[in-house]
């Protein structure tokens, strides 16, 4: 499949190392924005939605996860970088694991957060098909809940209305068609080939992709470093956004380096 012209933001100086922000399954871009004003002190970064997402096209199915991994090559290569850092938090982490192992020259650091590199199916799938029969918006309050515990949710309601709002807006092919790579994934051959300096990011709560996970992606990448946060369920960087936001700048300082 031809790559997509995905919908981006630039922030940060036009000069300094450039940090690929990756979103995760139902999420736009706007799921970083509590971490872009620091990164964007140090880096160049930008944030995309993924195909199916945002303001991202949503070509007709089905995806491969290269596909994901084509439409951030073909963003890098829109705004002239040979290589960046790369962090993604769920299908953002399964497409930077992917691009890490297959285009290693590209890949200065790599941050897995909340992701896996095997999942179980049935669930991803079953939703692939409620996308598709009664629409995003059904399950956005069941998915949000997964996103952050309960007591922060309860804390920030006008949080939750927004991802509630942002799943409801994932176009419903495109969502289905996403939920299927997900489904479909089985990136633990990969994990040994990754040479990119990697950060593994673990929520305790995260009742989506629980810690078990995590771990066995940091197992399986040489070097790599995991953090654990406690509480933090599927999107922690929104819940544990100072931590976040510090790992990702002390890890991606540590693997390239600002200028």
């Amino acid at each position: 499949m031809t790559a997509v012209p995905v919908s981006y933001t630039l922030a940060g100086p036009p000069e300094a190392p450039l940090v690929v922000l990756s979103n995760s399954l139902g999420a736009s871009r706007a799921m970083w924005d509590p971490q872009v004003p620091a990164l964007a002190e140090r880096f160049r970064v930008v944030t995309y939605d993924g195909r199916g997402h945002g303001e991202s096209p949503a070509p007709a199915g089905p995806y491969a996860l290269d596909d994901l991994v084509d439409d951030v090559l073909a963003l890098l290569d829109r705004l002239g970088a040979d290589r960046a850092h790369v962090a993604g938090v769920s299908l953002g982490g399964m497409v930077g694991l992917r691009m890490a192992a297959r285009e290693p020259s590209r890949v200065l650091g790599l941050a897995v957060l909340f992701s896996s590199a095997k999942t179980e199916p049935q669930g991803f799938l079953d939703r692939a098909a409620q996308s598709r029969t009664e629409g995003t918006a059904g399950f956005a309050p069941t998915v949000v809940s997964r996103w952050l515990t309960p007591g922060f949710a309860a804390e920030h309601p006008d949080l939750v209305a927004r991802l509630e709002a942002m799943i409801a807006g994932a176009d419903d092919e495109g969502y289905a068609a996403c939920c299927e790579v997900v489904a479909g994934i089985d990136l633990r051959d990969d994990l040994g080939r990754i040479t990119s300096p990697t950060l593994v990011v673990s929520g305790a709560e995260d009742p989506a992709l629980p810690p078990p996970h995590q771990e066995a992606i940091a197992a399986g990448i040489a070097g790599a470093e995991l953090l654990s946060l406690s509480p933090a369920a599927h999107l922690g960087n929104l819940e544990r956004a100072l931590e976040v936001t510090g790992a990702l700048l002390g890890h991606f300082d540590a693997a390239g380096g600002a200028r």
